[in-house]
C-alpha cells in the first residue's frame, strides 16, 4: 500500500520543496498549510481552517486509499480506467476526467483533493483558493493573478495568468515534463487549464502536456487540448515559447512575488 500511496500527490523536486509556492496575488484572504501523509495543501479562506481542512482531507483520501487497496491497478494504470461498480463521487470524478482526457485516473488525483477540499470548506468560508502541488482551486468575488512558473524556461515567473471566477468555482491545473517528479511523456516546461472542473483540468494538463515534445508541437497541442470538453482555457511553454488558447488572459509579473 505505501507504494501506491507515493502517487497520490505530486512529491519530489520543485513539487517536494513547494518553491513555487506565494505566486498567487490579490487573494486577501488568510494563508495556512496542511499536511496529511503526500497531502501538502496551501489554503487562503477568510479565516483559520486548519482542522476541519484536515478531517475532509482524512475522509476523502481515505476513500481514495480503499480505492486502491480493493484495485490496486488503478494506481498505476495510465489509460482510462472503467469499473461497473459503484464508487464514491471523487472517484466518479477521477474516472470520468481521465476519460475525457485519455489518461489514467490518478492524473487527475492532485487536482480533484483540492477540488473537494475547497468546495467542503465553502460553508466556513465563502471565498476559497486551495493549491495542491501547483493544482489550484479557486472560490473567489474578485480576481486573482497567479504566476506561472515553468522551470528553466525564460519565461518563467516573468508571465502570470489572470483569474476573475466571477464568484464561481474554478480551477488552474499545471503539468510539467522538466520540473518536479511528476509522470509526463512531454517536454514542456509548463502546461496549464483553466476548467470548471479541477479534477478535469489536472487530467487534460497531463494529457496536453503529453503532446509537446519540442516547440513544434505546441500548435497541434493547443488543438488536441481545445478538443477535451470542458477545457476553457490553455496556456503551453517550453523553452522561449508559449501557445495560448481560450478564456485566459496572460499578464506581465513584476517585482517581488507575494
Amino acid at each position: 500500500m505505501a507504494s501506491e500511496l507515493k502517487n497520490l500527490d505530486k512529491t519530489g523536486g520543485m513539487y517536494r520543496n513547494r518553491t513555487y509556492r506565494n505566486l498567487i496575488r490579490g487573494t486577501g484572504l488568510v494563508s495556512f498549510q496542511v499536511v496529511v501523509k503526500e497531502t501538502d495543501l496551501s489554503v487562503h479562506a477568510v479565516k483559520p481552517l486548519e482542522d476541519i481542512t484536515r478531517e475532509i482531507i482524512l475522509k476523502y483520501r481515505g476513500y481514495i486509499e480503499a480505492h486502491i487497496e480493493r484495485y490496486p491497478d488503478f494506481a498505476t494504470i495510465l489509460i482510462p480506467w472503467h469499473t461497473p461498480n459503484p464508487v464514491p463521487a471523487i472517484i466518479q470524478d477521477m474516472i470520468a476526467a481521465g476519460e475525457k482526457a485519455g489518461v489514467g485516473p490518478m492524473a487527475s488525483v492532485a487536482g480533484v483533493i483540492a477540488e473537494y477540499v475547497g468546495r467542503r470548506l465553502l460553508p466556513y468560508s465563502d471565498e476559497v483558493i486551495i493549491e495542491n502541488g501547483g493544482d489550484i482551486f479557486v472560490k473567489k468575488n474578485s480576481a486573482v493573478t497567479v504566476a506561472v512558473f515553468a522551470g528553466k524556461s525564460p519565461l518563467s515567473l516573468k508571465i502570470g495568468l489572470r483569474i476573475d471566477p466571477c464568484g464561481l468555482p474554478i480551477a488552474l491545473c499545471t503539468s510539467s515534463g522538466t520540473v518536479g517528479h511528476s509522470l509526463s511523456f512531454g517536454k514542456a516546461d509548463a502546461v496549464c487549464v483553466i476548467s470548471r472542473s479541477c479534477a478535469l483540468a489536472d487530467a487534460a494538463a497531463t494529457s496536453v502536456g503529453n503532446q509537446v515534445k519540442s516547440k513544434h508541437d505546441i500548435e497541434n497541442a493547443l488543438e488536441f487540448g481545445k478538443s477535451i470538453p470542458g477545457v476553457t482555457g490553455l496556456l503551453i511553454i517550453i523553452g522561449d515559447k508559449l501557445g495560448a488558447w481560450g478564456d485566459l488572459e496572460i499578464v506581465p509579473i513584476q517585482g517581488k512575488k507575494c
